[in-house]
């Protein structure tokens, strides 16, 4: 293959839906499989980055070559650190530390979005219209992907990520997706896991990190105050339309988005946990919530046992509640459950 800009576009692309499958596959016993199909990917992406390593230091440097660099050399770093340990928790473990490498490869492409067909394209449902015409930026000072906490260190804790779609306009009040990462992860991680389709759909997506490794699900306050802070901040920045507000997460973010959901101090028209474990709380306080329940049949962590019961209270407890359990899902994030989630809030369209 003669390489160049646009053929190393595709090479990126297909190593990073590898590894998002490779993630809705994750399960301490298909890390080897996982692994051995992710590495498969190394050869290609070696040529690539040779290629863009070689290029001339003095000769003007084509649109994207340095942002491919990088994106290039975050994936080859998760895929060599994917699943290293020596027993299945600590490969399981790095295998969620080198996730977080595939993040921010995406975060070196999406504002190639507007120049290369590809990398649109990944960052679209199947289906969507292009959002960019050939030519335009993804960021402007008004939309885009924006990343507020400590000096903008990707590692503190905190803050949010907030993306507004490239189309926004403030002549009309825009639905809000709220969603909440799992334990020991982070809002700009997650922020991917959705990100997809509120381009494609046209949604604010908002996606905060906690005060420490997980959420105070415990103790809901310690990080309920900073989050309402943070969503006011969004309010005066955009034209949210507060009557279309969707609460979700996965894990502890699931068990967090039912403690905050159902605290009565917050007000969110539907809830959406994903893997998770309802959190202790005055099961009064669930009447008239609407709940769509995402469990897969597979998690090791919260059985799904535990979930089948759980729903059974908050419907006994007045709660309108669906379960959606998924057969070959253990404990992780199950992109496709999105547009099962979008499609029970009323936000089915893509556009």
């Amino acid at each position: 293959m003669i390489l160049n800009l646009e053929n190393i576009s595709a090479i990126l692309v297909n190593a990073l839906i590898a590894f998002e499958e490779g993630l809705r596959k994750l399960n301490p016993l298909a890390i080897s499989d996982i692994r051995d199909e992710l590495t498969a990917h190394v050869p290609t992406l070696d040529a690539a980055r040779a290629f863009l390593s070689a290029a001339d230091q003095n000769a003007p440097q084509e649109n994207g070559r340095q942002e491919f660099l990088r994106a290039c050399d975050f994936i080859l770093i998760a895929i060599r650190n994917f699943a290293n340990g020596e027993d299945l928790q600590a490969a399981y473990i790095s295998a969620l530390r080198a996730a977080r490498k595939s993040c921010r490869a995406q975060e070196a492409l999406f504002p190639l979005c507007g120049v290369f067909p590809a990398v649109n394209r990944y960052f679209l449902e199947p289906g969507a219209a292009s959002v960019l015409l050939p030519g335009k930026k993804t960021q402007s000072y008004k939309t885009g992907l924006f990343h507020f906490g400590v000096n903008q260190n990707p590692h503190a804790r905190g803050g949010y990520s907030l993306y507004i779609p490239e189309t926004y306009t403030s002549e009309h009040a825009w639905p809000l997706v709220v969603a909440l990462h799992g334990g020991y992860s982070h809002g700009r991680d997650f922020i991917w896991s959705w990100l997809r389709e509120a381009r494609s759909r046209g949604f604010v997506l908002f996606a905060p990190t906690s005060q420490a490794m997980t959420w105070s699900i415990a103790n809901v306050e310690i990080d309920q105050e900073p989050l309402s802070r943070h969503l006011e901040q969004v309010y005066s920045r955009v034209h949210i339309d507060r009557s279309r507000i969707l609460l979700t997460g996965m894990s502890d973010g699931g068990t967090f988005a039912l403690a905050m959901g159902m605290s009565g101090n917050m007000s969110y028209q539907a809830i959406a946990p994903v893997s998770c474990a309802l959190p202790p709380l005055d099961m009064r306080q669930a009447r008239g919530k609407r709940i769509l329940w995402v469990h897969g049949a597979q998690d090791w962590i919260f059985p799904v046992s535990w979930t089948v019961q759980a729903c059974q209270n908050l419907q006994q407890s007045g709660a309108d509640i669906k379960l959606r359990i998924i057969e070959d899902l253990s404990h992780t994030y199950p992109r496709e459950a999105n547009d099962t989630i979008l499609e029970w809030f009323g936000m089915d369209s893509i556009r």
